[in-house]
């Protein structure tokens, strides 16, 4: 650690946060699919929510990098001795990549641990964040919001050990409610975006949202790897096909506000993930799909799936109803709970 940047952390940490995220259509978004799918138009669907995760940089022990946060054993290492297939090996990646030593990283999230709300992605775009605000009160340039995107993307795909998206990471820097149209750009991943609601319009959003923790914590990688590994082999294509058609569908039905198709396409792609791999809900899971099911509201679980959250969309009233019976089931469970959410329009943000 420079002395300038020494000074800086002795006189006030620096400190960012940015938004979780519910989504649909993921997979999608992952360029081994989204390259050869691209004649399709591929897409996915994801709205920020305000369950932030927050990240604080201040003075360590020289020469060590010290993380710690909720759910995690304080972990503190060398510069050149950092783990990054540690639990928390995201972030010593980004410290690495960063090479400023000295430094303790403190993380905060709103949100259950691996609750499958992109909570990761989250950290680590609001750690490239302070790392560079970091950097810009030393006097150094910083980069634009696509590249911090890319590089946290970047960073998070190269020690996952498994092709990742992108859309975790650009709803953490937007914030909002969008569609990610997914386009094959050659030595970068492509995409534009669709902003589906303006700021000021997300009271009538939330009305039409419902977001469930199952009380048990997800593990993606498996079923991700699974997914990928099958459509590699040139299995379940078909389904992939139909999967493209039905998020294209579910953007237009939530742009016009049509909450009924909306969840019929949710419903619909519940149910074809649920055939390429039935662990993608446990029981508690299926549960609450049936339940959705039953109000004429469309389930999805969020990220990859097998464990963690489950959301729900639908009409206003239906929805409201929805709320009771989803209390009812997740409360079986000591940690299931109904999350208190709304839409973060904001995205990442330094903090004070």
């Amino acid at each position: 650690m420079t002395n300038r940047i020494r000074q800086i952390l002795e006189e006030r940490p620096v400190a960012a946060s940015a938004p979780c995220r519910i989504d649909l259509g993921g997979t999608l978004d992952i360029s081994s699919l989204f390259y050869p799918l691209a004649y399709l138009g591929p897409c996915t669907f994801n709205a920020a929510i305000d369950m932030r995760t927050r990240v604080r940089l201040a003075p360590g022990r020289a020469g060590r990098v010290r993380v710690a946060s909720a759910g995690f054993e304080p972990a503190e290492y060398r510069m050149d001795e950092m783990p990054f297939d540690h639990r928390l090996g995201l972030i010593f990646a980004i410290a690495a990549y960063f090479r400023i030593d000295g430094i303790a990283i403190e993380i905060e999230s709103a949100s259950p641990p691996r609750s499958a709300l992109g909570g990761s992605s989250a950290a680590a775009v609001a750690l490239v964040v302070a790392f560079y605000g970091l950097m810009k009160d030393a006097g150094h340039a910083t980069p634009r919001e696509a590249a911090i995107a890319a590089l946290a993307h970047a960073i998070e795909e190269s020690i996952a050990g498994v092709p990742c998206g992108m859309q975790d990471q650009l709803a953490a820097i937007h914030g909002g409610v969008n569609a990610w149209h997914w386009k094959a750009v050659a030595g970068r991943p492509g995409y534009r975006r669709q902003q589906l609601i303006s700021a000021g319009k997300t009271a009538g959003i939330e009305e039409h949202i419902l977001v469930a923790y199952c009380g048990v914590p997800h593990e993606s990688k498996d079923i991700n790897g699974t997914w990928i590994r099958r459509f590699l082999a040139g299995r379940d294509r078909r389904k992939w096909l139909e999967i493209v058609d039905i998020a294209q569908q579910f953007v237009q039905a939530f742009a016009r506000g049509d909450f009924i198709e909306a969840a019929r396409c949710m419903n619909h792609e519940t149910g074809i993930r649920r055939e390429l791999t039935p662990e993608v809900v446990d029981e508690i899971g299926a549960e609450l799909v049936a339940a959705a099911a039953a109000k004429n509201c469309g389930a999805r679980f969020t990220g990859a799936g097998g464990g963690g959250c489950l959301w729900a969309i639908g009409p206003a009233g239906a929805i409201s109803e929805l709320r009771s019976d989803w209390t009812d089931i997740v409360s079986r469970r000591p940690d299931g709970k109904i999350l208190d959410v709304g839409v973060d329009m904001v995205g990442v943000s330094r903090e004070c």
